[in-house]
């Protein structure tokens, strides 16, 4: 399955993060992926993200520097994480108000890999 980046500084975070964890399941790549759309969240991760617990930290959404597309972002990736949604705002409706849903859509399928399949659909050259 091809991963599609925001750029190139995009796919350097999510790599060095899921390197960071040794960890390449679905819960961590989509994590990851979301957390790497962003700029201010790539620069930030320490406080949403305890390395060595391996676990998210909620209280991060409070930070200064978060702003609405960034805690849509976290908001998203919290709830990929682990179906977070303490605040209530982690809904589709909530979430997908920035430019940046073509990217959270594509951490829905790293998330759930298994709901996101191509439907093989047979050649008409075979069909005959």
């Amino acid at each position: 399955m091809s991963i599609k980046f925001k750029n190139k500084e995009h796919e350097k975070f999510y790599e060095q993060c899921l390197g960071r964890t040794g960890s390449l399941d679905p819960y961590h790549k989509a994590f990851f992926y979301t957390m790497g759309i962003s700029g201010e969240t790539r620069k930030h991760i320490e406080d949403v993200f305890n390395f060595r617990e391996d676990a998210i930290r909620p209280e991060g959404l409070n930070k200064g520097w978060q702003t609405s597309g960034s805690c849509c972002l976290t908001r998203l990736a919290f709830n990929l994480w682990n179906g977070w949604n303490a605040d209530g705002c982690a809904t589709p409706y909530d979430l997908f108000t920035t430019s940046d849903a073509t990217y959270m859509l594509e951490a829905v399928r790293l998330r759930y890999p298994e709901y996101c399949k191509e439907p093989q659909i047979p050649s008409m050259s075979r069909a005959r």
